[in-house]
């Protein structure tokens, strides 16, 4: 009983980093652990007795505070029409040259958007042709600034088909990983998450939604764009893509220029991947993270053991 419990605080610790209660479904699925369902539902309701977890009709958070479910209905409302966009956005990015897999990712993945958010969306290219790819999206996000619809295209993450496996293995990068709302490339994602299997040491609850993908079809413009640059004037392209965008970047972040949301532009890439690199985001959130859950433990060392 008293590790289950450990566990249900640790889950609802990580989200409430986001002010996001989560439904008993959610928890079940976060947790860190395999569980039995009567030792999981004995050790809720003995957390619920104890005010270490409040219930909010079908919501349960370590706050309480009837304003976050508010604001998680609110937010979940806002998601489910901008996933929709996300979606026919998805269908216009994937007609681009060596793009074999989009997905939603960020807090849109969680099923959360307010006024401020973007759709965030992962990209996996070809093999060796990640900065052609990248290189030709991003000149039509330039386009939309034109319309004020930059939000909508907010490619953040590129990883190519050589080396779909996340370097980094945290409870981060596991839930980021787990969450993603694959949208176009249904083997892609496929091959992705069996290279991803190390996540289910995190969360082996949780199972990933390669069904949400449409498959690829290519057109005959994009197979014959792909035609063209399948040879060394494709490789000199794409190394020096890399080596420009990298520069630019560099400039960037030695400028301390913010992004939209206050935090340092910066980016961590090579050859096979192209990702926004926020200074320390991911080792404060989660030092954050096991110090509160630290703290939990020690303050209620008696109702966790019991």
């Amino acid at each position: 009983m008293s590790e289950i419990k450990k566990n249900i605080l640790a889950t609802l610790a990580y989200f409430d980093a986001f002010n996001y209660p989560l439904t008993r479904e959610e928890v079940c699925l976060f947790l860190t652990v395999k569980f039995e369902r009567q030792i999981f539902d004995d050790a809720l309701a003995c957390l619920m007795r104890d005010r270490l977890v409040f219930r909010f009709d079908k919501f349960y958070s370590l706050k309480n505070d009837q304003y976050l479910v508010q604001r998680r209905t609110k937010g979940n409302q806002k998601a489910f029409e901008m996933v929709k966009t996300a979606r026919r956005v998805g269908n216009l990015l994937i007609k681009f040259p060596y793009v074999r897999g989009i997905a939603i990712s960020g807090s849109l993945s969680k099923n959360y958007a307010d006024d401020g958010s973007d759709i965030d969306l992962f990209i996996i290219t070809a093999a060796n042709r990640l900065w052609i790819a990248r290189t030709l999206m991003h000149c039509l996000k330039k386009l939309t600034f034109l319309v004020n619809k930059q939000h909508c295209f907010c490619m953040n993450y590129y990883i190519d088909e050589q080396q779909l496996e996340i370097a980094e293995k945290n409870i981060y990068t596991a839930t980021e990983v787990v969450t993603l709302i694959p949208i176009q490339g249904d083997t892609t994602f496929a091959d992705f998450f069996t290279a991803n299997a190390w996540t289910r040491n995190f969360l082996p609850n949780h199972i990933m939604r390669v069904s949400s993908a449409k498959s690829e079809k290519k057109s005959f413009l994009k197979s014959a764009v792909e035609f063209l640059f399948n040879n060394k004037l494709g490789d000199f392209l794409d190394d020096n893509f890399m080596k420009v965008t990298i520069a630019r970047w560099d400039q960037k972040t030695r400028a301390k220029k913010l992004n939209d949301h206050g935090f340092l532009l910066a980016i961590a890439a090579d050859k096979h991947y192209a990702k926004p690199d926020p200074k320390n985001f991911q080792f404060n959130l989660i030092s954050r993270f096991e110090n509160k859950v630290a703290q939990l433990l020690e303050e209620n060392q008696h109702s966790v053991a019991n």
